[in-house]
């Protein structure tokens, strides 16, 4: 019997690995320390700056290895296993070094039967690596990823923890890649369903320049 598709993730970090950052780059500036005092007067506790504390993190270090989620811990004064619990539940906080693009494909239930497996195998077999790893010259991460909440459009993935492509195809994924590896970020596509087409006028943002409208989502060749 088939069974339901369970994404694959790459283990867990060692909560006391040998470190990757050197030691004399471990540290935040003046203008980040502010930034992360600001982010803790905004919450009650400290422990409610760590979402975002841990963003800033990211952004300056590129991933999140244990002695990153610490020196976040020990900025904010709160236990590192607190930082760790957040930074390992969350795929889009990255435990180890990635490609310049991630390619989150949703494999959840809804994506799944409409064909995430299947473009996630594709991605696979064109790129030349498994989910959770990364091509051999740092171009393209996959992952395998739980619901990213555009079940209306799937099979659907996000890019480097920023736009969505929808209606996925193989050939669309094709082109992508093609794209990507001349460097090219996918823009903002705007997904509307038809009643607002008719009423609403799109109901779009006003920085959209690519739309799409809703369509029937095509039906998985394999369930995992």
């Amino acid at each position: 019997m088939a069974s339901l598709h369970e994404p694959e993730v790459a283990a867990l970090p060692d909560r006391s690995a040998e470190p990757q950052i050197p030691a004399a780059q471990l540290t935040f500036s003046d203008e980040e320390k502010k930034q992360l005092a600001t982010y803790r007067s905004r919450y009650p506790t400290a422990e409610g700056a760590v979402m975002r504390a841990l963003w800033l993190a990211q952004e300056k270090f590129g991933f999140l290895p244990p002695e990153v989620i610490r020196l976040v811990a020990d900025e904010l004064g709160i236990p590192y296993a607190t930082a760790y619990g957040v930074a390992t539940f969350y795929t889009q906080y990255y435990k180890a070094k990635v490609g310049k693009f991630v390619l989150d494909v949703c494999t959840c239930f809804s994506c799944q039967l409409c064909g995430g497996v299947d473009m996630l195998r594709h991605l696979e077999k064109k790129l030349g690596v498994k989910a959770g790893e990364t091509t051999h010259d740092g171009m393209f991460t996959i992952q395998g990823v739980e619901c990213l909440g555009a079940c209306g459009s799937a099979p659907m993935m996000q890019v480097t923890n920023g736009p969505y492509v929808h209606n996925l195809t193989e050939e669309k994924l094709d082109q992508l890649i093609e794209a990507m590896k001349q460097g090219a970020m996918p823009g903002f596509t705007s997904v509307t369903l038809p009643q607002d087409e008719d009423d609403l006028g799109g109901n779009r943002r006003t920085d959209v320049n690519v739309t799409e409208t809703y369509q029937t989502p095509p039906v998985a060749k394999v369930i995992d």
